[in-house]
């Protein structure tokens, strides 16, 4: 039996107008063009669709089977015609984030709102990149966007850059080492440094710092949650190394110092990897834009 989508069509048509007639006028058709595609139907089928001189109009069993496909399939077809429109048009689409930046979440999500309400019809996701190779992962289409402060020279990959952030060490304020006008990595030597549950090749402290100095904390404790971290700072549990724009609003706290990373200070820079063929994708350039402009606020706090 061959069932085609016009097929599925006529019976909705029929059952919803209850007559032949006015379902051929749905239908753009004759009713002796209808009357032979029903017919087409029912020889394929075997059976009968319609109780044959009831009015108006009554399916038969098959008929009603056929119905409640109709009803299952057609609208299906009709989402899936709409989200290709959609995507012809730019307006619709899939954006999957990865973030190998773990403090990003705080700095990310206000993005993602005002995102959300210019494009309702993109599926947005964030998974973060530190469970996975994320670059990888964007190259085999599972992730749309990666926000990296690590560019690669990787064929086929655009990295568009977003915003500069300095690393700064932040201590207790009793702390011997808030004495100093800056830090240096010899400094690291007799403290416990609190980071973010992140391998050091991806933590600015250890790339930027410590590893090219070869020194080495007296521990190191991983703490999920930036307002953990600054608790157990405050309480001269450890020192912590983050972005400044993490800590900006808490310098004027009695608690706390920030100091630069060395004389001259350290600076680095996120980015936004994309697929070079999406970079200039409507919504993907409207979140790049978005991410910007939330950047200059952080830095006005």
């Amino acid at each position: 039996m061959h069932i085609e989508f016009r097929h599925l069509k006529t019976i909705k048509a029929i059952h919803d107008s209850g007559g032949l007639a006015r379902a051929a006028d749905m239908l753009n058709m004759t009713q002796s063009a209808l009357s032979h595609q029903i017919k087409g139907i029912e020889d394929q089928a075997g059976v009968e669709l319609f109780v044959r001189r009831s009015k108006p109009l009554k399916l038969s069993a098959a008929g009603l089977k056929l119905l409640a496909a109709a009803e299952d399939i057609l609208p299906r077809v009709s989402a899936l015609e709409a989200e290709f429109a959609g995507l012809v048009k730019g307006s619709s689409g899939r954006l999957h984030i990865a973030i190998e930046c773990h403090a990003c979440f705080e700095w990310l999500l206000p993005v993602l709102e005002a995102f959300r309400k210019a494009w309702p019809d993109v599926d947005v996701d964030i998974r973060p990149g530190l469970a996975f190779e994320a670059l990888p992962a964007l190259r085999k289409e599972e992730v749309d966007l990666v926000v990296s402060s690590d560019p690669e020279d990787l064929p086929g990959t655009a990295f568009t850059p977003l915003f500069d952030y300095e690393p700064v060490f932040v201590a207790a304020s009793n702390n011997p080492l808030a004495l100093k006008p800056y830090v240096e990595a010899e400094d690291f030597r007799g403290q416990t440094l609190i980071t973010y549950p992140v391998e050091r090749a991806r933590l600015d402290v250890f790339s930027q710092l410590l590893t090219p100095a070869k020194v080495e904390p007296v521990a190191v404790r991983q703490v999920e949650l930036t307002a953990v971290i600054l608790m157990l700072v405050a309480s001269n549990r450890g020192v912590a190394v983050l972005p400044d724009w993490v800590v900006r609003q808490v310098r004027t706290n009695s608690d706390f110092v920030t100091r630069r990373l060395t004389k001259d200070g350290l600076t680095r820079r996120l980015y936004a990897a994309t697929r070079t063929e999406d970079t200039q994708r409507p919504f993907v350039a409207h979140l790049i834009r978005l991410a910007r402009q939330e950047a200059v606020k952080l830095q006005r706090v």
